[in-house]
């Protein structure tokens, strides 16, 4: 039980990865606040897993701060916080993507991290220690064409982490990232911009020297680790979770 004791806010968490996560952490011994912006969805993860759940729009400051407010009177601290909400404008060439969708994906991918940083570093400066675990993307590694403005947004998301990391590091703070590679998620087709056949998923796993896409379960085992006392002395790290994507 490597989280036993231990309370986590796990954004994004209805569904793909943050599930994953949510799920894992739980399993671990977390306390775990289900956090996104479909109450449904949150709700039934939550009383899987005997979690809080936790409705918020990641974009909206205010907002953020009500809910960082909420699970710390309800469970009593928050050890741990993961980033993982998350969005992407369609493949397809970057003068095709309207500033509204531009601005989506950097409200949702980027300013969630600057809200959620407001409203939890006082928490943690108070309790003396915290953990980030921001979800990046190979795509801010390695970018794919078509994705260009979802690219700048993950690779802002994995020098922020790097950023805040040497900030904080000081107070006791650690702050690191997952970069997933291509996923089996809900945004799989949003990230190939075409259907997803055998056909189609055959060519994106041709750049993938282990041939496989990642899953909810590979990401939660990073971020397990990344969270427990185990990488007490990790911070500032950008783990790869690509099968080889990166090379």
């Amino acid at each position: 039980m490597r989280l036993q004791g231990k309370t986590a806010l796990v954004t994004g968490a209805a569904s793909g990865f943050g599930r994953g996560i949510a799920e894992r952490f739980a399993a671990e011994g977390a306390r775990v606040a289900v956090l996104d912006i479909d109450s449904d969805g949150a709700d039934t993860v939550a009383k899987a897993i005997g979690g809080l759940a936790v409705q918020a729009d990641v974009r909206d400051g205010a907002a953020v701060q009500t809910a960082v407010d909420q699970v710390a009177e309800t469970l009593g601290q928050i050890d741990i916080l993961v980033n993982n909400a998350g969005w992407s404008h369609s493949n397809q060439p970057m003068t095709q993507v309207d500033y509204d969708t531009f601005r989506k994906v950097f409200e949702i991918n980027v300013d969630s991290i600057y809200h959620f940083t407001q409203s939890i570093v006082p928490h943690w400066r108070a309790t003396g220690t915290g953990t980030m675990i921001n979800i990046g993307s190979t795509a801010g590694i390695s970018p794919r064409p078509g994705l260009t403005w979802y690219n700048a947004s993950k690779g802002a998301v994995n020098t922020l982490t790097r950023s805040l990391a040497a900030e904080l590091a000081p107070e006791g703070i650690r702050v690191n990232a997952v970069a997933p590679v291509m996923g089996e998620t809900a945004l799989l087709e949003t990230f190939m911009g075409q259907p997803d056949t055998p056909e189609n998923r055959k060519r994106f796993l041709a750049t993938i020297p282990m041939g496989r896409l990642s899953t909810p379960a590979d990401i939660a085992c990073a971020a397990l680790y990344l969270a427990s006392d185990d990488a007490a002395l990790v911070t500032g790290v950008i783990l790869e979770v690509d099968g080889g994507r990166t090379i």
